[in-house]
């Protein structure tokens, strides 16, 4: 009789016990779980609709996460300065690169033959407005840099891929200035090896090309490049 009382207690302790802690777990963890699950079952469902909305966002990120991946290490004394290092400084051996001719090109007649007046006047193929920033935009090849690409090209700073020419065939790459003397002074042509950082899925947005420019951690290679332009 003892031996089956005692019996009985540890058999009521252990299921006591276990009662206890799946309590306690299901307190700490419970909600967290469900949430989680319900927000990847919405997320499941509306994947096809938020995509666009997301995407802006994780490219900033991906880049951002490449650049400080890069080596980027600032001695001691340039911290003590202030002065950041260029891109040009960067070591960009890690990413696949190809060499190309590369030219410069603007919006204007002489090299899309279109005037001010006209309706696409400053718009890519893709259909952003082209521009000179911290990525500009460049036309290229698009059987061997999709519409998206994102390239870095020496001197020059990132190029995305937003264009396409008639006279561009194979390894070629035309750089976008905002005007001629800019193309001269700055460019010209040269054969150059440009890195390719992303490759393009044929499709680029306003709201991608500016997540990218804005991208707050980005901006002091950024403020390089707006000075470039007026040097």
């Amino acid at each position: 009789m003892r031996n089956f009382k005692n019996w009985t207690r540890r058999l009521l302790m252990t299921v006591l016990f276990c009662a206890a802690l799946m309590t306690t777990y299901q307190g700490i963890s419970g909600v967290e779980a469900m949430s989680l699950t319900t927000y990847l079952g919405h997320e499941e469902e509306n994947s096809s609709t938020t995509d666009h909305k997301f995407k802006p966002m994780e490219v900033a990120f991906k880049f951002l996460q490449k650049v400080t991946n890069t080596d980027l290490k600032i001695s001691s004394s340039e911290k003590v300065s202030g002065t950041p290092p260029s891109l040009d400084e960067m070591d960009w051996s890690k990413y696949p690169s190809t060499e190309v001719t590369a030219t410069g090109y603007t919006a204007g007649v002489e090299s899309t033959g279109k005037g001010p007046d006209h309706p696409q006047y400053g718009i890519t193929y893709s259909g952003v407005k082209v521009t000179r920033d911290l990525y500009s935009t460049v036309a290229a090849d698009l059987n061997v840099f999709p519409i998206g690409t994102i390239l870095f090209i020496p001197g020059y700073g990132y190029g995305v891929v937003a264009d396409k020419g008639g006279a561009i065939n194979g390894n070629e790459v035309d750089l976008y200035y905002d005007t001629v003397e800019e193309v001269y002074e700055k460019w010209g042509k040269k054969k150059v090896e440009v890195y390719v950082i992303e490759k393009g899925d044929g499709k680029l947005t306003e709201e991608e090309l500016k997540a990218l420019n804005e991208n707050e951690s980005m901006q002091v290679f950024r403020q390089q490049i707006i000075q470039s332009k007026s040097e």
